[in-house]
């Protein structure tokens, strides 16, 4: 399976996965500061940002991108 897509740096990697490491590395206030979404800013929750962001391609994509633009997080 992981031949299907060998240039994808977030396949195999989950929505969760990717939005906790970013809470974990920049915490709640530093992720809505780099990604302005209310989700982040307002009782942030991983669960009510996994149900935000399942459902806004725009916002999924930011949090995607920023995710692979962070290399810290990508050797975990």
């Amino acid at each position: 399976m992981s031949s299907e897509q060998p240039n994808n740096p977030l396949h195999g990697i989950t929505l969760e996965t990717i939005v906790t490491r970013l809470v974990e590395h920049y915490g709640w206030d530093g992720l809505a500061r780099r990604v302005s979404i209310n989700c982040f800013m307002n009782e942030p929750s991983v669960k009510s940002s996994l149900k935000f962001l399942r459902k806004t391609p725009w916002a999924r994509e930011q949090v995607e991108d920023l995710y692979i633009s962070t290399p810290a997080l990508r050797k975990k």
